[in-house]
């Protein structure tokens, strides 16, 4: 996976800092990973994402905290 373009929340801690969520897209496919453990990635769509990201916001994922 060469080449692809990362990109981290303006709302992650500033500069080089560790544990942020990263984001690419690549070949069709949305790419996750954690800044600590770079070599560890999740491959997804831009639906699967959004409606993940729809859940979390609902609250659909809070009994698991």
């Amino acid at each position: 996976m060469e080449n692809i373009q990362w990109r981290k929340s303006s709302k992650s801690a500033e500069g080089d800092g560790d544990g942020c969520l990263e984001l690419a897209e690549h070949d069709g496919e949305i790419l996750m990973r954690e800044s600590d453990y770079p070599g560890v990635v999740i491959h997804t769509t831009r639906v699967k994402l959004r409606a993940f990201l729809e859940g979390a916001k609902e609250g659909e994922f809070d009994n698991f905290a």
